[in-house]
């Protein structure tokens, strides 16, 4: 018999508690083992779920980028035929651009047939054929004027006018006791304006002044 303390204890009863405790620790180790083999799966399917997560977001950023692409492909697209379009417009315009005036000199056209026309007459008074072509070429002059008008082309006013270069052309110069030097004397083609700027410029004979002043 072994004393310890004020417990005694007999090789008995030490082999028997020996063995409960090997007992129970065979227990604990199939449970610890249970245990990590548990904690394992645990891990591996979460692992799993991340990936599957992960492969699901992957082909869904994957699917939205292909959508992205394709609504750029198709602006692009849209862009290009519309550029194409106005090209194609713009040509036609400037093509066609003199389309409208071409119109409406076209009365003038027949205008100056008409008064042709009269003039040619076979027989009857040459001074009342010459009245008739006259009065066709005037009103041939004033329909062009009024087409010329409407598109807003309209006369310079050069006679007696200082020259001005920015609006004239010189073509000689000669003695005027009327028109002051500098001044326009004669206008050999009138010249026009179209909106704000000058179409054709007038060509003009300039005073040099006097004759006795020039001598």
């Amino acid at each position: 018999m072994i004393i310890q303390g004020e417990v005694y204890v007999t090789e008995e009863n030490k082999i028997e508690a020996e063995l409960v405790e090997e007992e129970q620790e065979e227990i604990r180790e199939p449970r610890a083992a249970d245990s990590a083999e548990e904690e394992a799966t645990e891990t591996a399917a979460e692992a799993a779920t991340t990936e599957e997560e992960e492969q699901v977001s992957v082909e869904s950023l994957s699917q939205e980028l292909a959508e992205k692409r394709d609504q750029m492909l198709r602006i692009q697209a849209d862009a290009e035929n519309f550029k194409k379009r106005m090209e194609r417009d713009k040509a036609k315009l400037l093509k066609y651009a003199g389309e409208n005036i071409l119109r409406e000199l076209l009365s003038t056209v027949d205008n100056l047939d008409r008064a042709l026309e009269q003039g040619g007459v076979e027989g009857g008074d040459p001074a009342q054929k010459l009245e008739a072509l006259l009065a066709g070429v005037e009103l041939t002059k004033k329909g062009l004027n009024t087409v010329l008008e409407r598109f807003e082309v309209t006369p310079l006013d050069a006679l007696g006018k200082p020259f001005n270069p920015d609006e004239m052309d010189a073509l000689t110069m000669e003695a005027s006791e009327e028109i002051p030097a500098n001044h326009v004397v004669t206008e050999f083609a009138k010249g026009y304006t179209f909106k704000d700027r000058v179409l054709r410029h007038a060509q003009v004979v300039v005073s040099s002044g006097s004759a006795d002043k020039e001598a």
